[in-house]
């Protein structure tokens, strides 16, 4: 991965994480490291605890940040929550997918896949 884009990556998490701030999620925790992938955020909703993997990107035409979520990501997103939520005895639950289109002095577009898989 280019250095530009962990700084769009890391520019779009931090965006995401914002967002779900300011629509009454508790972060818990970023950038979780898993024997499955890393798991962008760790956020909690009343009761509900939420796996969140951010994709952004600086433009799309016919191509959008969600468009990255392979059947592979999908497993390792599943995989990934799903160890830590062994791990730390979690019974509520949920993924999600928050698409970022935009680039850092302007204002992103942000969609939220609630339960995405």
């Amino acid at each position: 991965m280019t250095k530009h884009n962990q700084k769009i990556g890391a520019w779009g998490e931090d965006i995401a994480a914002k967002w779900l701030a300011e629509h009454d999620h508790k972060i818990l925790a970023r950038n979780i490291r898993t024997p499955y992938g890393e798991i962008d955020i760790i956020a909690k909703k009343g009761d509900l605890i939420i796996f969140v993997e951010v994709k952004t990107l600086t433009s799309s035409q016919n191509f959008f940040p969600e468009h990255n979520i392979t059947t592979r990501k999908r497993k390792h997103m599943l995989n990934a929550a799903q160890d830590y939520t062994t791990e730390h005895e979690i019974d509520h639950w949920q993924v999600d997918v928050i698409a970022i289109e935009g680039r850092p002095g302007k204002i992103p577009i942000i969609t939220h896949f609630e339960n995405a898989l």
